[in-house]
């Protein structure tokens, strides 16, 4: 698996490729098992979460997918991501405030025809613009925020395939 570069990006995704079977790889998570960590696999889904003691509003989480198109071959297919609650929330609120940046636009332009005042439909796109860039300094700490634990989660999947391999076929 290679490194991210020195900066962890939004969504990081990564692929390594086995010399085993799918279902080999499936039995090795399902068998995998790590204080603070927390994984469920549904079918060739696998997500790597930390357990609900040691997890904070921006923790991350990671999300495997195993894949085989021939025999003895398999890939992991990974994604760094937050929380899924935290993100549907925040994308929530982008499109809230695009929206109501769209409305008053137009409240904006309508007024602005009629030759009235727009000096509140202006100041209020303004403010939303400044929330906006709240919301992106805000996911910007919790990205720095959530870098220790998404380097805890690589160093774990890394810990499981070195093992894996290690082992030759992956069962204990």
């Amino acid at each position: 698996m290679s490194d991210f570069a020195n900066e962890i990006v939004l969504r990081p995704r990564f692929e390594v490729s086995l010399k085993e079977d799918i279902e080999q790889l499936k039995l090795v998570f399902d068998k995998s098992s790590k204080d603070p960590f927390l994984i469920k696999r549904l079918d060739e889904h696998i997500y790597i979460r930390f357990k609900k003691t040691d997890t904070t509003f921006w923790s991350p989480q990671l999300h495997l997918e195993l894949t085989s198109f021939e025999k003895g071959i398999s890939k992991i297919h990974g994604v760094f991501g937050p929380n899924p609650t935290l993100w549907t929330f925040f994308m929530f609120l982008h499109f809230g405030i695009g929206t109501l940046f769209i409305i008053l636009g137009v409240f904006a332009y309508s007024n602005y025809s009629l030759g009235h005042d727009v000096t509140y439909w202006l100041t209020g796109m303004f403010f939303l613009v400044l929330i906006w860039f709240a919301l992106y300094a805000f996911g910007r700490m919790g990205k720095v925020k959530g870098r220790s634990q998404m380097s805890q989660l690589k160093d774990y999947l890394r810990e499981i395939i070195s093992d894996f391999k290690n082992n030759g076929k992956g069962a204990d």
